[in-house]
């Protein structure tokens, strides 16, 4: 008994070592990688199963944190001086601005080959040229969201009907001061990007009358008080109609004639990343089309992918409230970065949300 546990002994051994020997030969998968990856999203902006099926397959753990405004999120990581996170989301505009203040790494595309899936149209565009800090996440609007039961959608064209007094107190905004004063300044008939700060309190004045309609400003998961008929009308994402539409078909999204506001998120990562490598991995990953293709059918924003658009389901690839018509997107207008004139608008934003 005694030399047949040994004998046993030694084989097994042997088998564990030639095990050993070929997994130290053989070359790992380069998605194999470990460790963590910090990500800073915004609410209700990518699916569960997306973060889950990411970490199985590499084996990166992704600590995942959300916040609800451009602001929120350029405060902290200015705060952090650009560290503490390894991945970010900012809109078109703060690409630009955060890229200005040093707070962002140029991108290493040698390891983000899924690049090639992006549309070329919506690349290189001014507010980072060359794409040299940014990849295009997901793009969108924000325009009218409405509950048939309460609005006559035939009558609602304008972003002026949000001034209607049979919508006191039951009026939804965005917590977003760029978007809240870019209807003001549209229905002014001026551009939503204006830096002329006469025309910025012009907005403010025509904003503080519409403040008795107003119920609350929210941008952490909007359709929740569409879904819980605190609201009936308001300006929200498309995203977050095509969403509460799922649940509450009477819900519905409008294009206002003066054109809606149109954005892009982008993926950055911040100068003081810690794991850079990890982060160029989940960019990658998210851009494979399969990948690409879940996020937009699921949370309902318009892809930058062109070959996940192709894979995706017609209810989704033709639906307006997704993918809005030509005509639509030329009649809307796309965020830029105002310049020092963020100033201005931060003082009366203030003055707005306080009731002056």
């Amino acid at each position: 008994m005694k030399i047949f546990s040994v004998s046993i002994r030694s084989r097994f051994l042997w088998v564990i070592l030639m095990f050993s020997v070929f997994c130290l030969a053989a070359p790992g998968p380069v998605s194999a990688e470990k460790g963590e990856v910090y990500v800073y999203n915004w609410s209700e902006y990518m699916p569960d199963s997306v973060l889950s099926d990411f970490q199985k397959e590499t084996g990166i753990k992704v600590v995942y944190t959300t916040y609800d405004s451009n602001e929120a999120m350029f405060a902290k990581v200015k705060l952090l001086e650009g560290g503490g996170y390894d991945l970010v989301f900012p809109s078109t505009y703060f690409v630009d601005r955060m890229g200005k203040e040093g707070l962002l790494q140029p991108l290493d595309k040698s390891r983000v080959p899924n690049l090639k899936h992006l549309d070329p149209g919506l690349l290189d565009k001014p507010y980072d040229p060359g794409n040299a800090y940014s990849v295009p996440y997901l793009w969108g609007s924000t325009a009218i969201g409405y509950n048939s039961a309460y609005v006559d959608k035939g009558k609602v064209t304008s972003w002026n009907d949000l001034w209607d007094p049979a919508y006191k107190g039951r009026v939804l905004l965005t917590n977003d001061l760029r978007e809240v004063f870019g209807m003001g300044l549209k229905v002014l008939g001026y551009s939503g990007n204006d830096t002329d700060p006469a025309h910025i309190e012009a907005a403010y004045e025509k904003l503080r009358t519409l403040m008795p309609n107003v119920r609350l400003f929210a941008s952490d998961s909007p359709k929740l008080p569409f879904l819980n008929q605190e609201v009936t009308i308001g300006m929200i994402w498309n995203g977050e109609i095509y969403m509460a539409s799922r649940e509450n078909s009477q819900i519905g999204y409008i294009y206002p004639k003066e054109g809606a506001m149109l954005w892009m998120d982008s993926m950055v990562i911040p100068k003081g990343a810690r794991n850079t490598a990890n982060a160029h991995a989940f960019i990658n990953y998210l851009l494979r089309p399969v990948v690409a293709k879940t996020i937009s059918e699921e949370i309902g924003y318009a892809s930058p992918n062109s070959a996940a658009l192709k894979l995706m389901a017609p209810e989704v690839r033709n639906n307006p409230v997704v993918y809005p018509d030509a005509e639509t997107v030329q009649k809307g207008e796309f965020q830029v970065d105002v310049g020092e004139a963020i100033l201005v608008y931060q003082k009366y934003w203030e003055k707005l949300k306080a009731g002056q």
